[in-house]
């Protein structure tokens, strides 16, 4: 079983445009609702693949109400932390070219009781899962820490743990030793405090965050492919999609196929890159199932070529 925690889940409203004009009344062609936060896409996905997932959310108001309705419909198992403050509810827009605006709310407040017993519901949750994927920003009233006391936690509770968060929080958690985490160029830019220009330079960021404490980088450089860095070898891999047609949730689904093949080697890499290509091509935040897959469009390799350019080098 792959269990998730969100710390700030949301529902999220995605409105497809014929083209975004700031100060115009725009009419939407496609609108959809999913409930959101970056593991809640990993729950989504995994369930969508067949697999048993459950995912531990703080859940306040209506919003949080439609969240959990909306994924037992998914086929996921919620264990809800009922909170005093309300879901937050976020919106993107998309426009024909894949270019995406995102308006995310700042979330409720968590209370120091409701954070004690989030992270003792996690610690109960994970005693019957294999993996601990413990993604997205922290809610108001958690400081950075608060992943480090979550890595702690799982491990205790005898699973493996995925960190999937930026800034400070993922500096945090680097010292428990989580067994993998999981940045975009931009987080791994910001976190070893230098620009990255190619393929080279995201290898050598991802081993020092090795050396800090991390068991295994997941990297996603975007258009440029995703990383694997862990003690049994370096791998990289590509996979083009048939269309792009929404980004939102592709790193979650990218994480979610990782996991699914296992969390390690050339074979969970390929899986994380056929999840993300077929993410991008679904409205909203789809998550792919097993029929949007095209493994045959995947590339993996131990041949690093480190003298690539990114397409879109990351600034720290």
């Amino acid at each position: 079983m792959i269990l998730t925690v969100t710390p700030n889940p949301s529902l999220d409203r995605t409105y497809e445009v014929p083209a975004l004009v700031r100060g115009a009344v725009l009419r939407a062609t496609a609108d959809r609702v999913d409930p959101g936060g970056k593991g809640v896409n990993v729950s989504r996905a995994v369930a969508a693949a067949g697999r048993s997932t459950t995912a531990v959310l703080p859940l306040g108001g209506t919003a949080g109400a439609l969240m959990a309705e909306l994924l037992g419909g998914l086929g996921v198992d919620v264990t809800a932390v009922s909170i005093t403050g309300h879901t937050r509810a976020n919106i993107a827009v998309a426009e024909p070219d894949g270019t995406l605006t995102k308006i995310n709310a700042l979330g409720p407040e968590l209370g120091a009781a409701e954070a004690d017993l989030l992270l003792s519901t996690v610690r109960t949750q994970a005693t019957t899962a294999g993996w601990a994927a413990c993604c997205g920003s922290l809610p108001q009233g958690l400081g950075p820490t608060w992943y480090a006391e979550l890595v702690a936690a799982v491990h205790e509770a005898g699973a493996r743990a995925a960190v999937d968060t930026s800034g400070p929080a993922l500096l945090a958690a680097l010292p428990a030793r989580p067994d993998l985490i999981k940045p975009n160029a931009t987080e791994l830019a910001a976190a070893v405090g230098r620009p990255l220009a190619t393929v080279g330079d995201a290898l050598r960021a991802a081993a020092e965050l090795r050396d800090r404490g991390a068991r295994a980088v997941l990297a996603s450089l975007g258009a440029d492919g995703q990383l694997l860095v862990e003690e049994t070898g370096t791998h990289y891999g590509t996979a083009a999609p048939a269309a792009v047609r929404s980004n939102v949730g592709a790193g979650d689904a990218a994480l979610a196929g990782f996991l699914i093949a296992g969390g390690t080697g050339p074979e969970a890499l390929a899986a994380a890159l056929a999840h993300g290509a077929a993410a991008v091509a679904l409205p909203g935040s789809a998550m792919p199932a097993p029929a949007d897959l095209r493994p045959g469009a995947v590339r993996v390799t131990a041949d690093v070529p480190l003298d690539l350019p990114l397409t879109e080098p990351a600034r720290a």
